[in-house]
């Protein structure tokens, strides 16, 4: 009597997902496997997009447990990619076994898959199993192979092109990924292409900006737009800006940076000593040591580009705004090199917090952005392919949070940050500098400056002295939320510290990321092992946090606060002043970007700062990876705690002229894809 297996096939809904390709379907029970048998049916249109098809598979004996389904692709008439989303079985007994796929097909391809019950690899029983997730892992590590890209940054994929890389981990569409194309679609749609090509060309007055700048009713950029010169503003933006990892408390006025009493004395209120303020915890420090001898841009001949490496003191107030005290332009004291007031002329003072914005802009760009969220998120993910079996739960649980990451940062590679590239442009760090930035920045990138708690309390933020630092405080739940969810989950797979310990996919791929993704640098004191479940959840939730809630937090912004370019010149025209009288409208308009750069600039800003098509935010799970119960109901946890938390958000931020929403989490993308 003949046994009949319903085998469910569900076809993606993104574009091109269908094909009209021949579908074979083998299944692997325990005692035996059926016929190879073609997944057809008579004047049907099989395997269209967004489709879920049934077929009926029979066989003559009992296959037993269902272990394993065989799909094999073969060309029908030209080559046509096919998405499966997942198989299901119906087995005559009744029962439901789900058949997790989420992966292209390409060519005449065939693929194996387990079935969707999570398993660490020490439980796996039969050699039929042990076997398939060996062979996974061998082939994934000759398709994901690292590479250096330039010496001292982490390691990257070994991919020349995008279009080499494999087609799982690719765009849906290529316009998602294509910088070329989104930057002239964004100077399209700012309507600036006029400007385009006045390379060199300066504006006139301060105002002339408002040529290219999109006003766009009671929004941050116009805010910037109307208050940019303020002290206030320059100060705010250091808390919740763009860039709100730079500040930190000062302990002691450095050496480097000889300000007086006497010279910030009329903005001190507390009728305290400077001393005093230091002592009191008053008294903050911005300090871009790192931009010192990094090389200027000159790619274009026709025009000499300047960085600097400023520090900046700042203030709390009575009413506890951050306000600038005194700016010094490079690092070494020197007769040329002057400290800035805010008792100085307007415009003396005006280009001094300038250039600190300048500088700002590059630090956050090349370190806090690509360095810090990209390349890092990539680290992760490339480890993540050659170490983890599909059925492993941490692949599970890490796979929607290396979504596109490796396809971003090679086409960045491509197009943005190449030699030639989009960054050289407009960035006065193009050609070269940012190399040099990422390079030294890598000296000082340590495992624990991901964890989020760790790095506020390192810079000295952690006190309730500033209540407007909305980057911590919301930075601060959300991690707490991920680390909850990831402690939900970790609890389900691992019964104790020593199932963590044995578990040698885990301890391979953390091996893998300190040893080949982050070259084994002494100074990096990234973990070369798990031993604990409290040192696992923290070290998951660094991959998750960091490749959300931390690149949310970093990118999003960037219409918002550098949109307003004398707010965040990416490049300087003329060097820093290295005396105090000389600045006027004219020198700080021919030190500002010029039109076409201006014009660039402000599609760059744009482009960075649009989701997806299709978004998914932080907790979205479309794709079921996980079918167990207890892992469901976790995320239901995890995404009713994240809605509760930017409906707070939301709140808070009625009516505010400055609202801060880059950490909602209903704003924050579950991956590094933009």
């Amino acid at each position: 009597m003949p046994h009949h297996y319903t085998v469910t096939v569900a076809t993606g809904s993104q574009w091109f997902a269908g094909t009209d390709d021949y579908i074979y379907i083998t299944l692997v029970g325990t005692e035996r496997c059926s016929e190879r048998t073609l997944l057809d049916k008579p004047l049907y249109n099989d395997f269209e997009r967004g489709a879920v098809d049934s077929y009926d598979v029979s066989v003559e004996e009992s296959l037993g447990d269902i272990e394993l389904v065989k799909i094999e692709k073969k060309k029908y008439w030209f080559q046509d990619d096919w998405y499966c989303r997942y198989i299901s079985v119906k087995t005559p007994t009744g029962d439901h076994v789900e058949f997790p796929c989420y992966r292209w097909l390409v060519g005449d391809k065939e693929v194996v898959l387990r079935d969707g019950t999570a398993r660490l690899p020490q439980y796996e029983q039969t050699r039929t199993a042990k076997t398939h997730r060996r062979k996974e892992l061998e082939t994934r590590q000759k398709i994901y192979r690292w590479k250096e890209w330039h010496p001292g940054f982490p390691m990257s994929i070994d991919a020349n092109a995008y279009k080499n890389l494999p087609r799982d981990i690719q765009f849906d569409s290529e316009k998602g990924v294509d910088f070329v194309l989104n930057y002239s679609k964004a100077i399209e749609n700012l309507y600036v292409n006029q400007f385009m090509h006045m390379f060199q060309s300066s504006w006139n007055d301060l105002s002339d900006f408002e040529q290219i700048f999109m006003r766009i009713k009671n929004t941050i950029s116009e805010y910037v737009m109307q208050h940019w010169k303020e002290d206030f503003m320059f100060g705010y933006q250091f808390l919740n800006g763009c860039n709100p990892v730079i500040i930190q408390k000062c302990s002691k006025i450095p050496d480097k940076f000889r300000v007086t009493h006497d010279m910030v004395k009329d903005c001190l209120e507390r009728n305290l000593t400077l001393e005093e303020e230091v002592q009191a915890g008053n008294i903050y420090i911005a300090d871009y040591e790192l931009m010192e001898e990094v090389t200027a841009n000159n790619t274009d001949p026709c025009t000499l580009q300047y960085l600097a490496a400023p520090v900046c003191l700042l203030y709390r107030n009575k009413a506890s705004k951050i306000m600038p005290l005194a700016i010094q332009l490079a690092q070494s004291p020197a007769e040329d090199n002057p400290i800035f007031l805010p008792s100085d002329d307007e415009y003396d003072w005006l280009l001094a917090k300038i250039w600190v914005r300048s500088s700002d802009f590059h630090i956050h760009q090349t370190v806090t952005h690509l360095l810090r969220t990209h390349l890092i998120s990539e680290v992760f993910g490339i480890a993540m392919f050659r170490q983890l079996a599909a059925v492993h739960p941490v692949y599970k649980l890490l796979i929607p949070h290396v979504r596109f990451t490796i396809a971003i940062n090679t086409k960045a590679r491509e197009q943005l940050i190449c030699e030639c590239g989009l960054f050289d442009k407009a960035n006065g760090t193009g050609g070269g500098g940012h190399v040099e930035l990422v390079q030294r920045a890598m000296k000082t990138f340590t495992y624990k400056s991901l964890l989020f708690p760790e790095a506020i309390k390192a810079r000295g933020m952690d006190g309730k002295d500033i209540p407007t630092y909305f980057y911590r405080d919301d930075g601060t739940r959300v991690w707490e939320m991920v680390k909850s969810f990831v402690a939900e989950v970790v609890d389900i797979y691992y019964k104790s510290d020593e199932t963590i310990q044995k578990d040698e996919e885990l301890q391979a791929f953390v091996k893998d990321v300190c040893s080949f993704g982050m070259q084994d640098f002494d100074y990096c004191e990234f973990p070369k092992t798990m031993a604990t479940k409290e040192q696992l959840v923290e070290y998951l939730t660094v991959v998750i946090f960091t490749a959300s809630a931390h690149h949310a937090a970093v990118n999003f912004g960037q219409y918002d606060w550098c949109s307003w370019i004398p707010n965040a010149p990416s490049t300087m025209r003329k060097p820093r002043p290295t005396k105090k009288g000389q600045a006027n409208v004219k020198y700080v308009m021919e030190s500002l970007p010029d039109r076409g750069r201006s014009c660039w600039h402000l599609g760059a800003v744009w482009a960075l700062s649009q989701f997806q098509d299709n978004e998914l935010f932080l907790g979205m799970y479309p794709d079921e990876h996980f079918i167990e119960r207890p892992v469901k109901t976790a995320m239901q946890n995890f995404r009713r705690n994240l809605a509760a938390f930017s409906r707070e958000v939301k709140s808070r931020n009625e009516g505010k002229k400055l609202p801060y929403y880059y950490l909602s989490p209903d704003r924050i993308p579950n991956s590094v894809a933009v």
